[in-house]
């Protein structure tokens, strides 16, 4: 029993390190975006697409995982839903880019608390599945939270929204594919669906205000070329944490990001933050709060489940 808990241990640890890892560079990418001024949140989006592809090519041919690829190809299928995955994650990526350069970092933050919401929510909406009663709960607090926080910024949070149902539908579709196709071979996949509209979008943007890469300095140069490692970097750090946690380790860590861009937003840009914005995300948290005590529980019925099945299949066979 010993021998066989050891690695699991170690197992579980270097998970830790990755998930934590994951959601601190998630979590400070608001501090990235912000140094790449003046450069527009389109024209940061555009590159970020470009970059992550090349960088993804080069880690496929360093990893030799070309043939794997190719072999993905040939389904079209998944090439269909990655396209669509691919749409999801644009929208995603282009809204928290926006929120993050026009100063509303913490509505930003607001989507990533209510995502878990929003994917209980999708479950029910799409996969038909049945809720708890506790989820059910945290999902009725979260539409008062909504309310509470239409009210304190005078209209609906439309980038939280944004934010959290585009991340919602891309989870629910990266899950539909499964195991079928691995972190790197399903962002080479998305960016390939997105690289036209990425070149357009920085033909649009160097036609109209002009694109900023290689004209500011050397440095804002290198890391707008740096926005591709940046982006697929915390990806392989998840993807790889997700193999050694338990789910429930994943939904603690998970709000990691969220709080660090919420303190960035609050304490070093200065967002406006009125009572009751206090309260409506005090009300978010609380759903989540409930969310979380909820999973615990189910973990842990699970488990004695499982114990219980195994101890009946030991006394049966002695």
């Amino acid at each position: 029993m010993t021998v066989a808990s050891k690695p699991l241990t170690e197992r579980h640890r270097s998970g830790l390190i990755f998930a934590v890892s994951a959601y601190v560079l998630w979590g400070i990418l608001p501090v990235y975006f912000l140094s790449l001024a003046p450069a527009s949140a389109f024209e940061i989006v555009g590159w970020r697409v470009l970059f992550s592809l090349v960088f993804c090519a080069i880690l496929l041919t360093v990893t030799r995982a070309w043939r794997a690829f190719g072999a993905i190809l040939t389904n079209p299928r998944v090439l269909l839903t990655m396209g669509l995955a691919g749409a999801f994650i644009y929208v995603n990526w282009q809204t928290y880019v926006f929120a993050t350069v026009t100063g509303n970092v913490v509505e930003a933050a607001l989507g990533y608390f209510i995502n878990p919401v929003v994917t209980v929510f999708l479950g029910v909406l799409v996969q038909r599945e049945r809720l708890r009663v506790a989820q059910w709960v945290a999902v009725a607090v979260s539409i008062v939270a909504v309310v509470v926080l239409a009210v304190g910024y005078g209209s609906l949070p439309w980038i939280a929204f944004l934010v959290a149902f585009s991340f919602g539908f891309y989870g629910l579709i990266k899950k539909r594919v499964g195991g079928s196709v691995d972190a790197i071979s399903g962002l080479t996949l998305e960016t390939m669906w997105l690289t036209p509209v990425a070149i357009v979008q920085l033909v649009v943007v160097g036609a109209t205000v002009g694109v900023t890469i290689g004209t500011i300095s050397v440095w804002h140069t290198v890391l707008m070329v740096a926005s591709g490692v940046v982006t697929v970097v915390p990806l392989l750090f998840f993807a790889s944490a997700s193999r050694r946690l338990p789910l429930i380790y994943m939904g603690f860590i998970q709000y990691f990001a969220p709080f660090i861009q919420f303190f960035f937003g609050v304490v070093i840009l200065h967002e406006a933050m009125p009572a009751e914005r206090w309260i409506g995300f005090g009300i978010v948290w609380l759903a989540l709060l409930i969310l979380t005590v909820d999973m615990i529980v189910a973990a842990r019925g699970s488990r004695r489940a499982s114990n219980a099945s195994v101890a009946a299949v030991v006394s049966t066979v002695e």
